[in-house]
Order: structure tokens, then C-alpha cells, then sequence
């Protein structure tokens, strides 16, 4: 008779859909994986308030301005809730943000790219927060509990950050032809970077299958692609705008739509640090990291002073 093994009775506990929790039994690569993509996923939303924060103050009225602002807010408590989250496998949030700062660590390689036009916002609330979405919701399944969690209230979040980027495309689709022209650039732009967002196809996807076994994904990278382009390509309809793929045609056959190649070269190029805005990027993280020390320091003078006084009162 087989020996039931402590990796045996965690494969049960999540094909019974038994959520795994800080303090169970995990395999180390289980635990390595979920930093990994956990860290990652942190790090996407802080550098993601980048390329829309130096739009705050150039949105075209106080209602955008007011929109945007509490969207980038939204990206930081995200960014918040992610590390928390990781924290829980055991790496503290120091060595965390010194892997991003120091390129060990990567995030979507999406927000390596600039946004020259205010509709370049509209586009990335339609298009690379529609990707993550799509990426997102099945994380609310997810095997591990404090992510799953986490996600809850992030996708409910995210899901109004795709409502806000369409709402602006369709505004200015409603004015004159250079809103439209500035529209349909946009998306032309930011199409096949959002189609990456999914990650390599399955077959170049080396930690998938493990990551679905393990529950930690629902999905694989193509299925996700292929909802995301089925339903972009039915919104691109009510927008008025053309999605820069010249195979992008119904197969009724399928009941999907089928789609052009992706120039995965691009996206490797970008991932290894070598996109238009990489360097740009890391450097403002860094910058703004180092100018807020003074910040962390205080919060963590006031919460000791804090602390003593609560224990000194406990004593008297």
C-alpha cells in the first residue's frame, strides 16, 4: 500500500477546493511559485500608476481629473493589499521592493509603454484593465486564501477602471475627427501589448501546467486570450473603431473569433528591459522609494511612541 505523503494529502485538499492558509503544509515550489506571481502582480499595480499619474493634472476636465486620481488611488491600495498578501509566505516586503528595484523581480511588461495622448488612457482602461480582469476573476478561485481574497475586492475595483476607459473612448468617438483619429491611434498602439498581457502561448508557458494543477491558475494563457479578443472585438464594434488586425474575422465554425499572430519577440524584447519606457520606469520607482523614506520612518517613530504609551498606561 502506497504512504500518503504531506504532498499527497495538499493535492487533495485543493481537488477538494479547500483553501491552503499561511500556516498549512505547502510544497516550497507551491510557496516560491505563488511569491513569484503574487510579488509580481504587486509590483505591476505601483509601476502601473505611472504611466496615467502624469495625466491627473492634464485631464481635460475636473470630472476626469477626479476619476483618474481615484483610479491611480485604487492601483496603490491594490498594490497594498498584494504585498500583505505575500507577506503571509513568509518574505517580508523590504526584500520584496528591493528585488523590483533591483530588476530581480519583474512586473507586466505593459507598462513599459508611453502614454503620448489622453485617449492612451482611455485605451488602458478599456484594453490592458479589461486584460487584467480577465486574467483576475479566476484568481478569486484561486487555491491559496489570502490571494483569493485579495482578489475579491480588486477585480470589483478593476471591473469600474474598464467601465471609466471605455466611457472616455466613447466620449470622444462622439467628437470631431481628431478625437476620433487620436481614439483609433491609441488602440492601434496599445492592442497587441494588452493581447500579451495573457502571457506566452501554453505551449511556452513552462510553469502553467503545475500553476493549474496547483489551482493557483483556472485557465491557461490562449483560453483567457481568446475571451479577451471575443469580447473586444464585439466592443470595438459599438466604439466605431477598427482593432489592428487584419486576420481578425467570426469563425462560425469555432464561435470564436480567429487572430493574427502576436511578435513575441517584442514582447520577450520588452520583458528583458528593453522596452521604450523600462528604464524610465524603474527609475521613478527607485526615485520615489528613496524621497519617501522619511515617511516610513515617521510612521514607524509614531507607532513605537505609539506602542510605549499604550504599555506604559497598561502598567500604571
Amino acid at each position: 500500500m502506497k504512504e500518503i505523503t504531506l504532498a499527497d494529502k495538499f493535492q487533495a485538499k485543493i481537488d477538494q477546493e479547500i483553501k491552503i492558509e499561511p500556516k498549512d503544509w505547502m510544497p516550497e515550489k507551491y510557496r516560491k511559485t505563488l511569491i513569484r506571481q503574487m510579488s509580481q502582480h504587486a509590483h505591476s499595480e505601483i509601476v502601473g500608476m505611472l504611466p496615467e499619474g502624469n495625466w491627473i493634472s492634464r485631464a481635460p476636465t475636473l470630472r476626469r481629473k477626479l476619476g483618474l486620481l481615484a483610479k491611480v488611488q485604487d492601483e496603490a491600495g491594490h498594490g497594498l493589499y498584494l504585498y500583505s498578501a505575500t507577506e503571509t509566505l513568509g518574505i517580508d516586503r523590504e526584500t520584496l521592493l528591493e528585488q523590483l528595484h533591483t530588476g530581480k523581480a519583474k512586473y507586466s511588461s505593459i507598462f513599459n509603454y508611453p502614454t503620448t495622448t489622453w485617449a492612451d488612457i482611455g485605451a488602458i482602461g478599456w484594453l490592458v484593465d479589461g486584460a487584467a480582469i480577465m486574467n483576475q476573476v479566476p484568481l478569486c478561485r484561486c487555491s491559496y486564501g489570502p490571494y483569493a481574497r485579495a482578489m475579491v475586492r480588486v477585480c470589483k475595483e478593476e471591473s469600474f477602471h474598464q467601465r471609466q476607459g471605455f466611457e472616455i473612448l466613447m466620449t470622444m468617438m462622439e467628437g470631431n475627427e481628431a478625437q476620433k483619429h487620436m481614439v483609433q491611434d491609441a488602440v492601434n498602439r496599445w492592442w497587441w501589448p494588452s493581447m500579451m498581457m495573457f502571457g506566452p502561448s501554453d505551449g511556452d508557458s513552462p510553469n502553467s501546467a503545475q500553476s493549474m494543477k496547483w489551482k493557483i491558475k483556472r485557465f491557461s494563457n490562449d483560453d483567457l486570450r481568446q475571451k479577451f479578443v471575443d469580447i473586444c472585438a464585439e466592443q470595438a464594434q459599438i466604439l466605431g473603431i477598427t482593432l489592428p488586425d487584419p486576420d481578425l474575422k467570426w469563425n462560425e465554425e469555432r464561435q470564436h473569433y480567429d487572430f493574427g499572430e502576436i511578435d513575441w519577440s517584442e514582447f520577450w524584447n520588452v520583458v528583458k528591459g528593453n522596452g521604450p519606457c523600462n528604464k524610465e520606469r524603474l527609475d521613478a520607482r527607485v526615485k520615489a522609494h528613496e524621497e519617501g523614506a522619511w515617511v516610513r520612518e515617521a510612521a514607524m517613530a509614531h507607532a513605537e511612541k505609539r506602542r510605549k504609551r499604550k504599555e506604559a498606561a497598561q502598567v500604571a
